[in-house]
């Protein structure tokens, strides 16, 4: 079972997972962290950024990159990545990758596939989670064992994008993301949500059953996942009085969790 922890605020939620962050550091300074982009994992962000931590040594491998942006386009998230988590938290971009960053969009899955091997894998990965279950953009009816390679984005994925954007239109039909069975490969998924919009995804993603309809019902399969969310995406959780239980009265052991 996740270890799920629900906060009053989007900002308590960082400063939990800005100390998660900032323990993996201290043990292993040139750790790999999986980034996450959007608005949800900001305020991890913002936390960490905070604590004037030296990050860099860390190394970071991005989830997902649109196809057909150029690489400077403020909404690639090469810029998004650099913009919000690079420059705040003094990373050195040589260490960052984004996929498709550093050859053809043909051979961008194999070419990330290897670089994080490579890196010794991603030790913790940051997670938001879509409207439709996806993780990553991984879509629903993407495999369980999948790996990073281009996906076709789906209409409602693309209007929830179309904020960032000056119309919908503009929003890319197409992107490079890591699969499903490349986040599962992480050492510590941290999953996030906030907002009564994600209520659904995350009861789905946390305990549903685990299918190929709702990407974010993987996590299931790990076996280290905390789950953070408010208590609007909290709303339809079942075991929600539990998870409360468990997280006041968690025993604090290495690499344990509820």
């Amino acid at each position: 079972m996740a270890e799920v922890v629900i906060v009053e605020t989007a900002d308590a939620a960082g400063e939990i997972v800005a100390d998660e962050i900032q323990r993996l550091l201290e043990a292993k300074p040139d750790a790999v962290l999986g980034l996450a982009t959007g608005s949800t994992p900001l305020t991890t962000w913002k936390a960490l950024a905070r604590r004037a931590l030296d990050l860099s040594a860390v190394r970071g491998f991005a989830l997902d990159e649109y196809v057909g942006l150029e690489p400077g386009h403020p909404e690639s998230y090469r810029s998004v990545i650099t913009r919000e988590v690079v420059v705040p938290l003094g990373l050195n971009p040589d260490l960052v990758r984004v996929p498709a960053d550093r050859g053809p969009v043909e051979t961008a899955g194999e070419d990330y596939e290897r670089a994080i091997l490579e890196a010794g894998g991603v030790d913790l990965q940051i997670l938001g989670i879509g409207s439709t279950g996806h993780i990553g953009f991984n879509e629903p009816g993407s495999s369980l064992a999948s790996l990073t390679r281009v996906k076709t984005l789906t209409e409602r994925t693309r209007l929830d994008n179309a904020r960032y954007f000056s119309s919908p239109e503009e929003v890319p039909m197409h992107c490079v993301t890591q699969g499903l069975g490349t986040i599962l490969r992480a050492g510590h998924l941290v999953l996030l949500a906030f907002g009564e919009g994600k209520a659904e995804a995350i009861a789905g993603a946390v305990e549903g059953p685990v299918t190929a309809s709702l990407p974010g019902s993987a996590i299931q399969l790990h076996p280290r996942v905390t789950v953070v969310v408010d208590e609007a995406a909290a709303s339809s959780l079942r075991f929600a009085d539990y998870y409360r239980h468990a997280w006041n009265n968690r025993l604090r052991v290495s690499g344990g969790q509820a």
